[in-house]
C-alpha cells in the first residue's frame, strides 16, 4: 500500500506568512522557505532558537508580528493569488493532473486561521494568565507566613552561638534574652512547606496528542496510576517529577521501567547498559531562598521532638501500589533509615562545589555533606546576577515502548536568563513550572500546547525525548527572551575585568589576601561551569550518533516522517551540540584568563615586596642606631630619676613614696591591660560572638 505523502499546503497561508515574516524584521531577508526556517516548537508559540546549521542567527527572537498588520496584507494576498490562478488556467495540464483552485471564501478562511494563530502567540490566554496570578497570590501568601516562622526559628537557633555575651548582658538587656522556640505546629507546617512529605510532591503530566496537549496536576502518591497506561488519543505522556537524587528517586525510576518495556535505545548517549539519557543542568536560584532551605534543614533535623509526626506524613496520603514498600526494602538494602530527612535531603539545590558529575549511581549520591554556610559566588558581584545564585541540579529522562517518559530533576530555579530575572526569582518555587519564561520544561510544554504533536518530526516519544534535553540541557540561556540579559560568559567576563582593575589598585593591607581569595572563587565556579559543559559535550556527541542510527532504521523501514517540515532529531542535537560547544569554549578563555590574570597579580606583589625591602632595610638601619643609644641611655635616666625622688621634702604636701606606686603602678597595669586585650582581640571576639560550626551535627552524611 502507497505511504500517503506529505498534506497539501495551502499557498495563501504561506504567502500570509512570509508577508509577516518580512513586516516584523525590519527589512530583513526573509526568502527562505519554511523548511529553511528552524522549527520553534510550534507554529503558534515559541521563538526561534538559531539557524538550521545550529549558529544563532539574528532570528534569535522573531519579533511577533501584530494582527493588524496582517490584516493590511491580506488584500494584496488576495490579489497575488488571482494573478496565479488566471496563470494557472492558461497552462497545459496533463489529464490525470489535478490542480486544486482556491476560492476567495476558501482565502478568508485561510487567513481567518492565520490571524488566529498570531492572536495566540501576540497575548496568553487571559483565563490561564488569570488562574496563574491567582495560584501565584496564594502562594505568595503562605510563604510569607512561613517566612516568619523561619526568622523566628533562625533567631533562636543563632542564640546558642552567642551563649557567653548574652548570659552576661541578658540580666541587664531584655533583647539579649534568648527568643523561644516556634510551636511545634509551626514547625512541622514550616518543614512541610520547604520538603514536601514525599506523597505530596507535585506531579506534572503532560499529555500530547495530534492537534492537542493537557497538562494534569498530581502528587507523587497517585503517580503510578498515570504510567500504567494513556488514552488513545495521546502519542506521548510526559510525566515530570522534582525528585532528585536518593531513595524516592531511585524507587520511583524502578517502578517506572518494571511497568513497562524500555523504548528504543541511546546507547552513546547513555552509556553502556544503561540506554537512557541524563544531563546536568545549570540553574539560577534565589539566594534567599537557598539560605532558607540550609537552615530549615540543619536546625529542623536537630530537633527530635518532630521525628515522629513527619515520619507519620511521608506516605500519609500514598496510593500507589508499591511506592512505599519499595523505598523501604531500598532503605534496608543500603543500610540507610527511610524517615523524613533522609527522604527529603534530596531536594536539597547543590553549590557548584557540591555533589558528583552525572553518570553516578545509587541513592547516596543525594545525600551529600552540606553546611549552613553559603559560600559567596563571584556571578554575584555582578550588578544583573546580585540576587541569585548559580545551581548544579541533574535532569534525568526514562521513556518507555508505550509512548510514557518520565523526568525526574530537583531543578526548580530560572533557566532562561531575561530581564525580568529578580521577579523569576521571587517567584514560589511551586509555581516556577507555570512560567515558560523562566522554566524550561514548562516551555517545552507551552511551545505544543496549542498544536499538541501536528508540528513533530516525528510522533514519538524518541523525538520529544531529544527535543526536551536539548531544550533544557543547553540552559541557562537568554535566546528564548531575545538576549535581552548578560549571558553566563558575559558576566564572568566581566566579573574577570573587575578583578584586573583591583590589581591595579594601591597596595592596602589584607586587600591582596581578599583579592586572592576572589581569584580562586572565580577560578573554581569557572573550572566547574567547564566540566559540565564538558560533559555536555560528551552527551550530545554520543546523541549524534544515536539519532542519526535511530532515523536510519526508519529509512529503512520506510517509517515517513509524520511532518517533514519539522525538525528533525539530528537538526536538534546539532544545535544543542553547537550551543554547548561555544559556551565550553567561552568558559576554557575565560579560565586561561582568570589563571594567567592571577600569575601577574603574584608577579606584580613580589616586585612591591621587593620595593618595600629596599625601602625598610634603610629603616632599619636608622631604627638600629636609635636602638642602641636607646640600650645605653634608657637604664641611666631610669635610675637617676628613681633614686632622685624626694616626695617627704616637697613643700604642701603629705604624701609618701607609697602613695606615688599606687597611682602609678594602676596607670600601668590599666595600660597593659588595654594591650594585651588588643593584642587578643580576634580569639576574644570569637568568645564574645560565638563560632558557627562548620559542619553542624544536623548535617548530611
Amino acid at each position: 500500500m502507497e505511504s500517503p505523502g506529505p498534506p497539501a499546503r495551502n499557498e495563501e497561508e504561506d504567502v500570509v506568512l512570509d508577508l509577516s515574516s518580512q513586516s516584523t524584521k525590519s527589512g530583513s531577508v526573509s526568502s527562505k522557505s519554511r523548511g529553511e526556517r528552524r522549527h520553534s516548537s510550534s507554529a503558534s508559540s515559541s521563538s526561534a532558537t538559531g539557524n538550521r546549521d545550529g549558529s544563532p542567527g539574528s532570528n534569535a527572537r522573531r519579533t511577533r508580528p501584530s494582527v493588524t498588520s496582517i490584516a493590511s496584507s491580506l488584500p494584496a494576498v488576495r490579489e497575488m493569488h488571482d494573478r496565479r490562478t488566471s496563470s494557472q488556467s492558461s497552462l497545459t495540464v496533463p489529464p490525470h493532473t489535478h490542480i486544486s483552485s482556491v476560492s476567495s471564501d476558501e482565502t478568508v478562511v485561510s487567513s481567518k486561521k492565520v490571524l488566529t494563530n498570531f492572536q495566540k502567540v501576540a497575548a496568553r490566554d487571559p483565563r490561564i494568565e488569570e488562574e496563574r496570578i491567582r495560584r501565584l497570590s496564594r502562594f505568595n501568601t503562605e510563604r510569607e507566613r512561613q517566612r516568619s516562622v523561619y526568622q523566628r526559628l533562625v533567631a533562636w537557633a543563632d542564640s546558642s552561638y552567642y551563649q557567653l555575651r548574652n548570659q552576661i548582658l541578658s540580666p541587664f538587656i531584655k533583647s539579649r534574652r534568648r527568643p523561644p522556640l516556634p510551636a511545634k505546629d509551626d514547625l512541622i507546617r514550616l518543614a512541610q512547606h520547604y520538603y514536601p512529605a514525599r506523597a505530596n510532591v507535585k506531579v506534572q503530566v503532560c499529555d500530547f496528542g495530534l492537534g492537542r496537549a493537557e497538562r494534569t496536576e498530581i502528587t507523587l502518591g497517585q503517580v503510578e496510576e498515570y504510567w500504567q497506561s494513556k488514552p488513545d488519543w495521546v502519542d506521548v505522556r510526559w510525566i515530570h517529577a522534582p525528585l532528585g537524587l536518593g531513595l524516592t528517586h531511585s524507587s520511583v525510576e524502578d517502578i517506572f521501567l518494571h511497568d513497562g518495556q524500555p523504548g528504543r535505545e541511546f546507547e552513546n548517549g547513555g552509556g553502556p547498559g544503561w540506554p537512557y539519557l541524563e544531563t546536568e543542568v545549570l540553574n539560577m536560584r534565589s539566594n534567599k531562598n537557598f539560605q532558607e532551605m540550609r537552615d530549615i534543614y540543619l536546625i529542623l533535623s536537630n530537633l527530635t521532638e518532630l521525628d515522629e509526626e513527619l515520619n507519620q506524613s511521608s506516605f500519609k496520603n500514598d496510593e500507589n501500589s508499591s511506592l512505599q514498600s519499595d523505598i523501604q526494602w531500598r532503605a534496608g538494602h543500603i543500610a540507610l533509615a527511610a524517615n523524613y530527612w533522609n527522604l527529603v535531603a534530596s531536594d536539597m539545590p547543590w553549590q557548584l562545589d557540591e555533589g558528583l558529575a552525572m553518570g553516578v549511581r545509587g541513592p547516596l549520591v543525594g545525600l551529600q555533606p552540606i553546611t549552613r554556610h553559603i559560600d559567596p559566588q563571584m556571578l554575584s558581584t555582578h550588578p544583573f546576577f546580585k540576587d541569585s545564585h548559580l545551581a548544579r541540579n541533574v535532569f534525568r529522562c526514562f521513556h518507555r515502548s508505550d509512548g510514557i517518559l518520565l523526568t525526574l530533576s530537583p531543578m526548580a530555579g530560572v533557566n532562561f536568563l531575561d530581564k525580568k530575572l529578580s521577579q523569576h526569582l521571587s517567584e514560589p518555587v511551586d509555581a516556577i513550572f507555570d512560567n515558560e519564561n523562566a522554566c524550561a520544561p514548562g516551555y517545552v510544554f507551552a511551545a505544543f500546547a496549542d498544536q499538541g504533536t501536528s508540528t513533530w518530526h516525528r510522533r514519538t516519544v524518541e523525538w520529544f525525548l531529544t527535543y526536551l534535553i536539548t531544550e533544557v540541557g543547553v540552559t541557562p540561556h537568554s535566546q528564548r527572551q531575545g538576549f535581552n540579559a548578560p549571558e553566563l560568559d558575559n558576566a564572568y567576563q566581566a566579573v574577570i575585568q573587575d578583578l584586573k582593575r583591583r590589581r591595579h589598585a594601591p597596595w592596602r593591607k589584607n586587600e591582596t589576601v581578599k583579592l586572592v581569595r576572589d581569584y580562586l572563587a572565580c577560578i573554581d565556579e569557572l573550572t566547574v561551569v567547564k566540566l559540565i559543559c564538558q560533559k555536555q559535550v560528551e552527551l550530545f556527541k554520543g546523541m549524534q550518533q544515536d539519532v542519526r542510527k535511530l532515523e536510519t532504521e526508519d529509512n529503512r523501514a520506510r517509517r515517513l516522517p509524520d511532518n517533514p517540515n519539522g525538525e528533525s532529531m539530528h537538526e536538534r542535537v546539532k544545535w544543542a551540540l553547537t550551543m554547548v560547544r561555544e559556551r565550553h569554549d567561552a568558559f576554557d578563555r575565560l579560565l586561561i584568563d582568570a589563571k594567567q590574570s592571577m600569575e601577574a597579580l603574584f608577579q606584580l606583589r613580589s616586585i612591591e615586596q621587593n620595593e618595600l625591602a629596599i625601602v625598610s632595610d634603610s629603616q632599619n638601619k636608622a631604627i638600629l642606631i636609635f636602638t642602641g643609644v636607646t640600650i645605653v641611655f634608657l637604664p641611666l635616666s631610669f635610675f637617676t630619676s628613681y633614686y632622685g625622688m624626694n616626695l617627704s621634702t616637697i613643700t604642701n604636701t603629705e604624701r609618701t613614696e607609697g602613695y606615688f606606686w599606687k597611682l602609678c603602678g594602676s596607670i600601668a597595669l590599666f595600660i597593659v591591660v588595654v594591650v594585651s586585650l588588643g593584642a587578643f582581640r580576634h580569639h576574644l571576639r570569637h568568645m564574645w560572638h560565638g563560632r558557627r560550626p562548620v559542619k553542624p551535627p544536623g548535617s548530611m552524611v
